[in-house]
């Protein structure tokens, strides 16, 4: 937009602009108002919010040094603002104010555009054309939070904005690379993914069906989301037994990429080996999945995870025992390098699968006791493995014996597992 002033006057682009931001905020009142409130408490039309706008304009260029005028037009503006407010309360009962604001923002557009940069004000107006729409869309999701989401939320910021920048960066024990930084990062990041996967799944797909709901669960936890879909299995047609393994296995899909992401925050060298492997071995689960879904005949969709196993994953609770997770693997591993060397590291990493993989692979990943970039892809590729085949145990044995999901559960993991094992070997074979 800047190359414009190459070509045409500045202060004939500048007021082209904010007459047509003015008139688009002004359409996009008019109709708002029209559909909600009605003819009669109209502040004005859109013509109205576009000389507002000029009306801004040609008072501030026309006392560029003291804004004298500016000012004194604001202020005429605000009290007739203030008695159209008084009138529609007094005689209509209506008390919103945002009109009243889009109204004073629309004024001051003029200096926006002269003085920022021109994304700033398309910003800006952009910003007040979706907050003005999005009104209902605000109000339902106001009534399907839960009473504490809110606290959630706080709690979220307070582990990230406050904690997180007030701890030390020094290590807490001599020799070991383990510092309160490093841990609460971890404890951070891991927290920030899982309250993404809960705010998609309970806000933005919340009638999702089963498939879906494996998938948001996998960026969370593939452990607990295949845990409840094989409790929740023992409840359902024996037709939908596919859907559920189907949906597991797009949770061990999904673990492959958070990981991926995981290891692109804490560690890019370590990305740089690791990616075509993740990505190989989470492509390849995903099409396991396609297929046993395609052998799901039911006509109808199946249902989604119940209210009550939407929890919310965001808990103090949940972020010390990852914490304390962190250290113990922390110093587990510096010792077992210290006394047994990376053979000791890599039957760790197979043993470390048989538990929460995150902190053991963000340990390694952050750099504890000086690891070699192709030992960490090298560990953290075998503690997936391992963990794959852990979650296997867990689908068959909350599932049931009679379950008929077994079938299918032994079925797909297994493709699962022997291509972890297969990639593992051209691995080493590689490296």
């Amino acid at each position: 937009m800047d190359a414009l002033y190459q070509y045409l006057p500045r202060e004939l682009v500048s007021f082209l602009l904010v007459t047509v931001f003015s008139l688009l905020i002004g359409l996009s009142q008019r109709r708002i108002s029209l559909k909600r409130e009605g003819e009669g408490t109209l502040f004005g039309t859109d013509r109205t919010f576009t000389f507002i706008g000029i009306l801004g304009y040609l008072l501030y260029t026309l006392d560029p040094a003291d804004y004298r005028l500016f000012m004194g037009g604001g202020a005429v503006l605000g009290l007739l603002l203030a008695l159209n407010y008084y009138v529609k309360q007094a005689q209509f009962h209506v008390f919103g104010v945002t009109t009243i604001v889009i109204a004073l923002i629309t004024y001051c557009l003029a200096p926006i555009v002269i003085t920022q940069p021109s994304w700033f004000a398309v910003m800006v107006v952009v910003t007040v054309l979706l907050l003005a729409e999005l009104k209902h869309t605000f109000t339902e999701l106001a009534q399907r939070m839960k009473n504490d989401e809110m606290i959630t939320l706080a709690k979220f910021l307070a582990i990230s904005g406050i904690i997180l920048p007030m701890l030390p960066d020094r290590p807490l024990v001599p020799g070991i690379n383990l510092t309160p930084y490093s841990v609460w990062l971890a404890t951070v990041v891991v927290s920030g993914i899982s309250y993404l996967s809960y705010l998609l799944r309970r806000y933005v797909f919340r009638e999702s069906g089963i498939l879906l709901s494996g998938v948001l669960g996998g960026l969370y936890s593939s452990t607990a989301t295949i845990s409840v879909l094989a409790r929740k299995s023992r409840e359902a047609p024996a037709a939908e037994a596919p859907e559920y393994a189907a949906a597991m296995l797009m949770a061990i899909s999904m673990m492959f990429l958070r990981f991926l992401i995981l290891t692109g925050i804490f560690s890019p060298p370590t990305l740089a080996i690791v990616y075509p492997w993740l990505l190989a071995l989470s492509a390849l689960t995903a099409f396991v999945a396609w297929r046993v879904h395609k052998r799901w005949r039911q006509s109808g969709p199946a249902e989604g995870f119940p209210d009550e196993d939407t929890s919310n994953p965001l808990e103090f609770k949940v972020a010390l025992i990852f914490a304390l997770l962190f250290m113990v693997f922390t110093v587990v591993t510096h010792y077992t390098l210290l006394y047994a060397g990376q053979g000791g590291l890599t039957v760790l990493s197979f043993v470390a699968g048989l538990s929460d993989i995150t902190p053991f692979i963000l340990n390694l990943l952050q750099g504890t006791g000086n690891v070699a970039t192709d030992v960490v892809a090298a560990c953290t590729l075998q503690a997936i493995a391992s963990n794959v085949a852990v979650n296997m145990a867990y689908a068959l044995f909350f599932a049931g014996r009679a379950n008929p999901l077994s079938r299918w559960v032994w079925r797909g993991f297994a493709v699962v597992v022997a291509a972890n094992v297969a990639l593992l070997a051209v691995f080493y074979l590689l490296h």
